[in-house]
């Protein structure tokens, strides 16, 4: 889906969001209040300018608008892969975006976020996933890493990371898969609208995703490992 296509569904009521060079930038009025929208399209890599963009753009909000919903709409292969912003520090960049979400958070302002079409990599981890939802369409394309790049790093054999990936879902990419593991809070279908007045209603600083995991099957020990470092005990496989 197009971002102007997801704009309408979204906010019925009026928008003004506008993009410049794959960033997406605006409002949206949700139950007659507005929400901060940031964003990227066309799966465009997140290099340097784009980091710092979303970053001002949630520095502005909370400097001048105290306390409004921010929602964060995903579309990225990930972080731009050049030797340019590999000698800047891109990584610098990028936990410099996720610190602005995290005082935004801190400050009050409610965080959605919603894969709408590709999320991968870094370019979702300090997006969507540091969100204090985050949500994804049906047809939305998720992974961290992909098989072949996992097989290399891992130096486990793709085919047995294939095999992996029909039962686990830490192996397998898709929004399913994310649900499962307590990445995604739900699925979006029908009335977008709807769904996103829902959950800023329910949207609070809590991070429920590895409960969520274990309850959904798809991470069966994050959240003892939680439990066991807080109290100091031992963990129990499930």
């Amino acid at each position: 889906m197009d971002w102007r296509t997801l704009a309408a569904q979204l906010f019925p009521q009026g928008h003004d969001l506008s993009e410049q060079d794959k960033f997406l930038w605006g409002t949206g009025q949700v139950d007659g209040r507005q929400v901060a929208v940031i964003g990227t399209t066309d799966h465009t890599p997140i290099g340097i300018e784009i980091a710092l963009a979303q970053a001002k753009a949630v520095l502005k909000t909370v400097r001048e608008y105290p306390q409004r919903p921010i929602l964060i709409l995903v579309d990225t292969q990930g972080q731009r892969l050049r030797h340019r912003d590999e000698m800047l520090g891109i990584n610098s960049y990028m936990a410099h975006l996720g610190k602005c979400i995290d005082l935004a958070r801190r400050a009050g302002h409610p965080i959605i976020g919603l894969v709408y079409d590709q999320a991968l990599s870094g370019g979702f981890i300090t997006s969507g996933l540091i969100a204090d939802a985050c949500f994804a369409l049906p047809d939305a394309t998720i992974r961290v890493m992909g098989l072949p790049a996992m097989a290399r790093i891992t130096k486990v054999p793709e085919e047995m990371l294939t095999e992996l990936a029909k039962d686990n879902p830490v192996f397998a990419p898709g929004a399913e898969n994310y649900l499962r593991m307590g990445g995604l809070q739900a699925i979006w279908e029908d009335d977008l609208a709807q769904c996103l007045a829902q959950a800023l209603a329910e949207c609070d600083a809590a991070d429920r995703r590895a409960e969520l995991g274990r309850d959904r099957g798809g991470r069966h020990l994050a959240q003892a490992v939680m439990d066991a470092v807080r109290s100091g005990g031992h963990v129990r496989a499930a």
